[in-house]
């Protein structure tokens, strides 16, 4: 298996941003489309286990647009093959630590979150 093939690095760069720009703004579009549309997709939230597309939209569309800048550090993408990746980066939030990891899977749609977990550090 290949590992972090340039060009598949960059297209999941690419909508890794993409997604963290319209979490920042709250484009709940963009982040709706941004996750695969499947009952198979989980995200584990800071307060909230949401499973399945349905539910993760259906917090987003709740969700308070209030405080959702953050500054991202260490940030890791990893490639496996083509059609696979992992996401992983530290943020600061309103003086909180945090972590966040996602999946993402290349899809016939293009490049889709299938897992996603954002916790914060104590302290």
């Amino acid at each position: 298996m290949d590992i972090n093939l340039p060009d598949v690095v960059a297209e999941v760069t690419i909508a890794f941003e993409r997604y963290e720009a319209a979490l920042t703004s709250n484009d709940v579009a963009v982040l709706d489309t941004l996750f695969w549309n499947s009952p198979h997709t989980i995200r584990y939230g800071a307060t909230e286990n949401l499973y399945g597309y349905e539910a993760i939209a259906a917090f987003r569309s709740a969700r308070s647009a209030q405080g959702l800048d953050r500054t991202l550090s260490n940030t890791v993408i990893t490639t496996y093959g083509r059609d696979f990746a992992t996401a992983n980066t530290e943020f600061q939030r309103l003086g909180k630590s945090g972590r966040q990891s996602q999946t993402w899977m290349r899809s016939l749609e293009g490049w889709r979150v299938v897992s996603a977990h954002v916790s914060f550090l104590p302290g």
